[in-house]
């Protein structure tokens, strides 16, 4: 087994200890060798270097490699082809990743984030700008958590897209955080994309996990799109990693009276590019083609009926009553109708019984 794999097991192993030891020993079965005194004399504190031998000389690597097969779980490291090529390029990309699904470097990338408290609109706009990007070959990547990472891991998948959801957690399924996602771990997998952590099978997410693996997310992303944020938010710490390695940062413009509002308008402020269609998102990535397709893509009815309804609906949400109103047409009709056009994904309801174009 490699000892990159090996050595993210040790509770304190991070990616600066790791690069110290490459330094300093050359390689890591040079390291594996060293003793207690010897990573005393490269700085490290005397507690921390005997917890280290003492967990080295305990480690089961025949255990954990069975873990990793029974959970169907491959590792990468920073020489293997298929680790992330914009991941590589971060100042701290992590030494190992382990991964559930397939994992590679075919496509481009973009970070979908935003809050767990979630309005109707942010769940509205997630929908309206990942659908046609995912549908198009740009994977989705996101931490899997409830509200907009969810809602954008949901779009891709039902568009038909791949999507990478990345833990602060183990991403064996006894330990996939938050357990509400657990199936939806799955469907990503099953669908091609993958679930993904630098942190090892079993390992319980923290309040510090949680920030570290905002990095990656937006590590491996060309930019980074935040949906709904309030002040104290996730979604503004992925943000600003992606930043700090010069990635595109795009912000949803909001109400100033909603609590989610200060994330992205105070990025909009900061010179976050404001968006209001994936066709921005497209324009700012330089995707021209892949903006061409989407700019073309029309909702056509399939009876006078959908006509009817598609003519008096647009992006903004319009109640089931004002639509019966509007095409003067029976209440069971407009109701079975607009069944089917939703199924069909021409419209959409976004809550109480509030209707949307579907593209």
């Amino acid at each position: 087994m490699k000892k990159e794999i090996l050595l993210s097991y040790f509770p304190k192993m991070t990616s600066k200890r790791y690069q110290t030891l490459i330094a300093v020993f050359d390689n890591l079965d040079n390291a594996w060798l060293a003793t207690s005194n010897d990573l005393q004399k490269i700085g490290w504190e005397e507690k921390l270097a005997l917890e280290f031998i003492d967990w080295k000389n305990k480690v089961d690597a025949e255990k954990i490699a069975k873990i990793l097969e029974h959970e169907k779980i491959t590792c990468l490291i920073k020489d293997d082809p298929d680790y992330p090529k914009l991941l590589k390029e971060i100042y701290d990309p992590p030494f190992c990743l382990f991964v559930r699904g397939v994992l590679k470097n075919d496509g481009y990338n973009l970070a979908v984030v935003g809050t767990r408290k979630f309005s109707p609109y942010g769940r509205q706009i997630t929908e309206e700008l990942v659908e046609p990007l995912a549908s198009q070959g740009i994977t989705i990547i996101s931490g899997l958590a409830l509200g907009i990472d969810g809602f954008a891991h949901e779009t891709t998948l039902k568009a038909g897209g791949k999507t990478v959801a990345v833990l602060g957690s183990g991403i064996n399924r006894a330990h996939i955080f938050p357990r509400e996602h657990v199936r939806l771990a799955d469907k990503i997998v099953e669908a091609g994309g993958a679930v993904i952590s630098e942190y090892p099978p079993g390992t319980i997410p923290t309040r510090y996990t949680f920030p570290r693996r905002n990095r990656i997310i937006a590590g491996m992303s060309l930019g980074t799109l935040v949906i709904e944020a309030p002040e104290e938010s996730g979604a503004l710490i992925t943000s600003q990693c992606a930043l700090d390695n010069n990635r595109e940062v795009f912000a949803v413009p909001q109400n100033i009276t909603s609590e989610n509002s200060a994330g992205p308008n105070n990025l909009i402020k900061n010179g976050a590019k404001l968006i209001t269609s994936a066709n921005d998102i497209l324009e700012s990535l330089n995707l021209e083609e892949i903006k061409k397709f989407i700019s073309n893509k029309q909702i056509l009815p399939d009876s006078p009926i959908e006509e009817k309804i598609l003519s008096c609906l647009s992006k903004e949400p319009q109640h089931v009553d004002q639509i019966i109103k509007s095409t003067n047409l029976d209440s069971p009709i407009i109701n079975a109708t607009l069944t089917l056009m939703e199924m069909k994904g021409k419209v959409r309801n976004v809550g109480s019984m509030q209707y949307v174009l579907g593209k």
